[in-house]
C-alpha cells in the first residue's frame, strides 16, 4: 500500500504537524513521520489544510436496491468521498427494503466492493416500513453487516405498542431506534411548513406539533423501557426544547439536524421550485436559529446529511407532485463551516465532534471517528477552509442533480480523503477505489 507523508497539516486546527500514513493506520505523528517517511511515500503538502477524522454520515439514501436510476452505492459513496465521509448509514426505504438480514448484507457488500466508504446499512423497523408487525432485527444486527441503527425512514412509527417493542428489543443488541417524527394524521397531503407563507403562496401546511407531538411521546417510552431513541432531521423550535427537557432527565435520546435545516428556510418556497420540497420542510428563520441554538450546546448532537438524491422527473415538476428530498453529502461540511464556524461559536474539534466522533459512536462505527494518532485507523479528511466553492450540481459525483445549494457560493473545499489510509480523493479529484 502506498504510504503518504502528509506535511504540515493541521489537526483539528490545531499547531501544524506531519501525519505518516501506511498499512492503514496512521504509522507516525511530528518529527517521528518525517524521519519514518522513507524516500517511496508520497508527500502530501498540506499547508493551509485542516485534518479531521473521517467524517460519518447517520443519515443517507443510497437508493440500491430499487432507484439505481438516481443513485447506486457505488456513485452515492464516491460523492461520500467527495463530501468527506469515510462511512455512511444507509437507510432502509429500498426496493425491496432492508428488513431483513439478506437485503442488510447485500447493501453491505455494494459497499465493500465499491471501496470508497464503509456503507452501514440501516435496518428497517417494520416489515416494508408498512408499521404493522416488527421486521427482523435480531437476524439484522447478527447479520455479517452488523446492524446497530433501525428506521422506517420517509414513515413514522407512529404505533406507540410498536415503538415501544422496537426500543425494547433493541436494548438486547446495544442498538438504537432512529425515529422519522412525523404524525401522519396531521400532515396528510401537507407540502410544506405551516405558517404565514404556506398561507399567502396556498401550499398546504405542515405544523410544526406534528414532529414535536411524536418527539414527545418517544422520549417518554425510551425513559420507560430504557431504550436508546435517536431523533432524525430535528427541525423546530419546540424539538429543541423537547430534547433538551429529555436530555437533562437522563432520558437516552440523542438528535441530529440537516445541513439544510441549519441554513434554508420556508421563505424560499416562493419560488415554487420543488428543489426546496423537503421532509420535514425548511421552516422559519426562528427555528434555524433555535437549530443552530441547539447544535451549539450540544442539545443536537450530529449534524447528518439526509441525503436523498432523486431523479430529474421527480423535481422537474409542479410542487405537490415532486418527490420530497435533496442531495447534501458534497455541500454538508461546507455548509456547516459557514454556519457554524466562519459565523457561529464551533472550532475545528467542534465540528469533528458533530460530523465524525459522536456519529460514529452512536452508530457503532468503531473504527471512524478516531484521535488522529500514531496507531490509529488512517481514516481522515484534509480540508482547506480558505477556500470559497460555488455550488455546481452537474460537476458533483452523485448521479442526481437536486441540490438546494446550486449557485451558491459556500467556503471550505475537500482536498483529500484517505480511507483507512488509500486515498479515495487526491487533491480534490476522486481515485481508483482500493477494492
Amino acid at each position: 500500500m502506498t504510504r503518504y507523508l502528509l506535511r504540515s497539516v493541521a489537526p483539528l486546527g490545531a499547531e501544524r504537524t506531519d501525519l505518516l500514513l501506511g498499512d492503514g493506520v496512521i504509522l507516525a505523528v511530528g518529527a517521528d513521520a518525517r524521519e519514518a517517511a522513507g524516500r517511496d511515500a508520497v508527500v502530501v503538502d498540506g499547508d493551509g489544510l485542516v485534518a479531521l477524522p473521517g467524517l460519518v454520515d447517520l443519515h443517507t439514501h443510497l437508493r440500491e436496491p430499487g432507484r439505481e436510476d438516481t443513485e447506486t452505492v457505488r456513485s452515492g459513496t464516491r460523492a461520500a468521498a467527495a463530501g468527506g465521509f469515510t462511512a455512511v448509514h444507509a437507510m432502509a426505504n429500498t426496493d425491496p427494503v432492508a428488513d431483513t438480514a439478506g437485503v442488510v448484507e447485500q447493501v453491505w457488500r455494494l459497499g465493500r466492493d465499491a471501496g470508497y466508504a464503509d456503507v452501514r446499512p440501516v435496518g428497517a423497523v417494520t416489515i416494508g416500513l408498512a408499521g404493522e408487525r416488527l421486521a427482523e432485527l435480531g437476524a439484522m444486527a447478527t447479520s455479517a453487516a452488523r446492524v446497530r441503527v433501525f428506521s422506517d425512514d420517509g414513515k413514522c412509527v407512529w404505533d406507540p405498542v410498536l415503538m415501544r417493542r422496537a426500543l425494547e428489543y433493541t436494548r438486547a443488541f446495544d442498538g438504537v431506534v432512529a425515529q422519522h417524527a412525523q404524525e401522519p394524521r396531521l400532515t396528510q397531503g401537507s407540502q410544506m411548513h405551516e405558517g404565514a407563507v404556506s398561507a399567502e403562496i396556498g401550499l398546504a401546511g405542515w405544523p410544526a406539533v406534528a414532529e414535536e407531538a411524536i418527539i414527545a411521546r418517544d422520549v417518554l417510552l425510551a425513559e420507560h423501557v430504557g431504550g436508546r431513541l435517536h431523533v432524525q432531521h430535528l427541525s423546530t423550535a419546540g424539538s429543541v426544547e423537547i430534547v433538551r427537557w429529555a436530555k437533562a432527565r437522563g432520558i437516552r435520546v440523542t438528535a441530529e439536524a440537516t445541513p439544510h435545516h441549519l441554513l434554508l428556510t420556508d421563505e424560499l418556497a416562493r419560488t415554487y421550485d420543488p428543489v426546496f420540497k423537503v421532509n420535514p420542510p425548511l421552516r422559519t428563520a426562528e427555528d434555524v436559529e433555535a437549530v443552530r441554538a441547539g447544535l451549539a450546546d450540544g442539545t443536537i448532537d450530529v449534524v447528518a446529511t439526509d441525503h436523498a438524491p432523486h431523479a430529474a422527473q421527480d423535481k422537474d415538476c409542479e410542487w405537490s407532485a415532486a418527490a420530497f428530498g435533496m442531495t447534501g453529502l458534497e455541500t454538508a461540511l461546507s455548509v456547516v463551516q459557514h454556519v457554524m464556524v466562519d459565523d457561529g461559536p464551533f472550532g475545528w474539534a467542534d465540528v469533528a465532534r458533530v460530523l465524525s466522533v459522536t456519529p460514529a459512536a452512536i452508530g457503532g462505527v468503531t473504527d471512524h471517528g478516531r484521535p488522529l494518532e500514531a496507531g490509529e485507523p488512517a481514516s481522515l479528511v484534509l480540508v482547506d477552509p480558505a477556500a470559497r466553492t460555488v455550488v455546481d450540481p452537474a460537476a458533483q459525483a452523485t448521479a442526481s442533480r437536486n441540490s438546494p445549494f446550486a449557485g451558491r457560493e459556500l467556503p471550505g473545499a475537500v482536498r483529500w480523503t484517505f480511507l483507512r489510509g488509500h486515498a479515495t480523493l487526491a487533491d480534490g479529484v476522486l481515485t481508483e477505489a482500493d477494492r
